[in-house]
């Protein structure tokens, strides 16, 4: 059977196969082959982008702990649980002072943000993603928080790089990117649902930042770096119920997804060379 209508991959929004513009948002060809596969698929489908970027994490930490075969990760210590070892984590993409300033890998900014360092640490910082970018994609939409989240991650590497911490993994610079841009959301709206989601999210932060002191291990540089990124970030491109989305927000998340995928790719491939050698 013929499918004649579709839904936009700029709003979202259910139109007629034929259209030459969308008649609610203006996009050009909106029925286009190339805008109908599935990479730009994902700047248009919230639900299918979150759990994209979930499966990603979940599919390099798998990969981290068949690199480390036989023992894959397995230890009598329940918070180390299934936990990948350094050099495979750093061959994957893990990113600090030693990559960078020892092996020049300044691509790994973006891709330690998908790697982890045990079952709880991946299982936590995917709690968090899935339910603070409901949020912040219902605020900002999709494309700004793809651009928040990746740009939020890279930043907050940055931090902790210029920090000097050695090495470093995690989406919690990303999700803290997040954080960011619901407390500038929240500031900024105010009114009781401002108010609220302001001060929940910011009670959530100082806890964790009290949880990163007290525990080892935790780079409250990252968190502090993706806060501060994710807060300006917001204030550059603006939320719906002020700012319409643009052109720069909607090539900036074109940019930071066709990145993401090249430096993933990149890293994996690599990883195999590191592997054999």
């Amino acid at each position: 059977m013929q499918r004649n209508s579709i839904l936009c991959p700029k709003c979202g929004l259910l139109i007629s196969l034929s259209e030459q513009t969308c008649p609610y948002c203006g996009l050009r060809s909106p029925g286009a082959r190339w805008r109908r596969l599935a990479v730009f698929r994902l700047l248009a489908d919230p639900a299918l982008m979150v759990k994209t970027v979930i499966g990603v994490n979940i599919g390099f930490f798998v990969l981290s702990l068949l690199m480390d075969l036989p023992t894959a990760g397995l230890t009598a210590n329940p918070l180390r649980l299934l936990s990948p070892s350094d050099r495979s984590l750093f061959v994957l993409g893990a990113t600090g002072a030693i990559p960078i300033d020892g092996y020049q890998r300044w691509w790994t900014l973006v891709s330690a943000g998908y790697l982890h360092g045990g079952l709880l640490h991946i299982f936590f910082n995917m709690a968090a993603l899935r339910q603070l970018s409901a949020v912040v994609i219902r605020e900002f939409g999709i494309r700004r928080m793809f651009a928040i989240y990746t740009l939020g991650g890279v930043a907050g590497f940055g931090v902790s790089y210029l920090a000097g911490v050695g090495l470093t993994i995690g989406a919690s610079a990303g999700v803290c990117g997040l954080v960011g841009a619901i407390l500038f959301f929240g500031k900024s709206r105010g009114g009781a649902y401002g108010t609220a989601l302001y001060k929940q999210v910011g009670m959530w932060m100082v806890i964790m930042f009290v949880f990163g002191f007290l525990v080892p291990g935790i780079n409250n540089w990252g968190h502090a770096g993706g806060i501060a990124a994710g807060a300006l970030l917001g204030y550059l491109l603006g939320y719906n119920e002020r700012k319409r989305e643009t052109a720069f927000a909607r090539t900036l998340a074109s940019l930071c997804l066709a990145a993401t995928a090249v430096i993933l790719a990149w890293a994996v491939l690599t990883s195999f060379y590191y592997r054999l050698i």
